[in-house]
């Protein structure tokens, strides 16, 4: 293997992408996911919290998110469940995608709206029917893993609702069962085609948008003008947009500004919607020569490495892996020490941009068939700017592919053109097992002013 900055033909923008809608029947299978992972953990009901950024476990079953205000699910054993909603949410109940009672809690709604209802939050949600359960599953969004805790007994949902709950039944066990939803055998860890479909829009969205971006980035352009590109079609995003140049974060902004691309800037470029996110960093310039003297090999000492990295975790990732076995391959090639990565090198993703990771040093978690995985390698090395082709594949047994084919013929149509794209321009030999996720996927270009050139394995 050996990797170059050469000549590639830039992949042509996916065109006639729509949204494709969760059927009644993938909502029914979630739910009876969910259903049997509280039978096997013995778990009588759980309590599912949800606000606009952390709601996707709720989103999960319900099939919305609660907008500006905070919102319960009460999902029971026997599998009825009850909505706990703000104001303005409370005619949302009847668009849930399963059955539910809807219990008004004002308590959930913005600052100073009416608060009239004549009950405490202890009395509201007691019509949620929890007095009489022995083990309470509380889930917020994170399932903790610290070697230092009892990860069960943390919890993040608010106080008050946790205070409460306490009180109406103080005789039950409460635990944090986010597991039952993210973590190794979590019920939204793996895809089936309907759910693959729904997202891939997301995905495609993604990477048509960074390299519209891409192909903005001029010198003198603001920011704010190359961040247009990172828009699309109204589509909320999964992920604060980025779009800086030279330093960042100055006076803890995050957003972009009027600031101007000048040469030599380093630069870093993110968007992402529900199924993937696209992120690029590299300089604005055109050649190592446009660098400044003293980082001209950032090709050799930062990009290509990576880059090999990236291709390495493409050509070896594979149903059936241990997580830690994938950490290993890319400690390997990219050593850890040397290239100041600290993060999962690859995680999971679905209706958020991280839903969580297999791929950690002890992991014997397997990698599944229907898994949605970012591939998240982040090179720090001193002196010299970062670079990034952050994209997405799924892992896909022969069945789930068959199913794709089958029923969304348009996206297994894109799917070979990604799959021919990555083998004949990039020169990275997937398995059949592996589907990438967007055109872009592992569409790598470091200079970002030479639109003909990026890097490529030559084999």
């Amino acid at each position: 293997m050996m990797i170059e900055l050469a000549e590639v033909i830039q992949p042509n923008i996916e065109e006639g992408i729509y949204p494709i809608g969760l059927t009644d029947e993938t909502i029914e299978l979630r739910k009876q996911a969910v259903l049997k992972r509280m039978e096997e953990k013995n778990i009588d009901s759980l309590v599912i919290w949800a606000d606009l950024e952390h709601g996707s476990n709720f989103e999960y079953l319900v099939g919305f998110l609660p907008r500006f205000e905070e919102a319960l699910l009460v999902l029971h054993k026997d599998g009825q469940a009850q909505i706990v909603l703000g104001n303005e949410n409370l005619n949302k109940a009847s668009k849930a995608r399963i059955d539910v009672t809807a219990v008004h809690m004002p308590h959930f709604s913005l600052p100073n709206q009416p608060m009239e209802v004549e009950k405490s939050v202890e009395d509201i949600l007691k019509g949620c029917k929890l007095e009489e359960d022995q083990v309470i599953g509380l889930v917020g969004w994170k399932n903790f893993t610290s070697r230092f805790d009892n990860n069960k007994e943390l919890f993040d949902l608010p106080s008050f609702i946790v205070e409460a709950l306490k009180k109406n039944n103080p005789n039950a066990k409460f635990i944090n069962a986010a597991d039952i939803f993210i973590g190794e055998n979590g019920a939204r860890t793996q895809n089936n085609a309907n759910e693959f479909a729904h997202y891939e829009f997301g995905a495609t969205l993604a990477g048509n948008c960074i390299l519209n971006a891409m192909n903005q980035i001029e010198i003198g352009r603001s920011e704010m003008e190359v961040a247009d590109a990172l828009d699309a079609g109204g589509q909320p995003h999964s992920v604060v947009t980025i779009m800086a140049t030279g330093a960042r974060f100055e006076k803890a902004n995050m957003y972009p500004t009027n600031k101007k691309i000048k040469k030599q800037d380093p630069l870093s470029i993110t968007t992402g919607f529900k199924g993937g996110l696209q992120s690029r960093g590299g300089y604005a310039v055109s050649s190592a020569d446009e660098l400044p003297e003293n980082i001209q090999d950032y090709i050799e000492v930062v990009a290509k490495p990576y880059f090999n990295a990236v291709v390495t975790w493409l050509e070896n990732i594979k149903i059936g892996m241990k997580g830690k076995e994938l950490y290993q391959v890319v400690d390997a090639i990219l050593p850890k020490d040397q290239y100041g990565w600290k993060l999962n090198p690859g995680h999971l993703c679905a209706d958020e941009e991280w839903l969580s990771s297999p791929i950690y040093p002890d992991s014997d978690e397997e990698l599944k068939s229907g898994m949605l995985f970012q591939i998240d390698i982040i090179p720090s090395v001193p002196g010299y700017g970062g670079i990034s082709c952050e994209s997405g594949v799924m892992l896909a047994d022969e069945e789930l592919r068959k199913n794709i084919q089958e029923e969304y013929p348009e996206v297994w149509s894109r799917i070979i053109d990604r799959r021919r794209y990555m083998k004949e321009e990039l020169g990275i030999d997937i398995s059949e097992e592996i589907i990438p996720t967007s055109i872009v996927t592992a569409y790598c270009r470091p200079f970002l002013l030479n639109k003909e050139y990026a890097l490529k394995n030559v084999k």
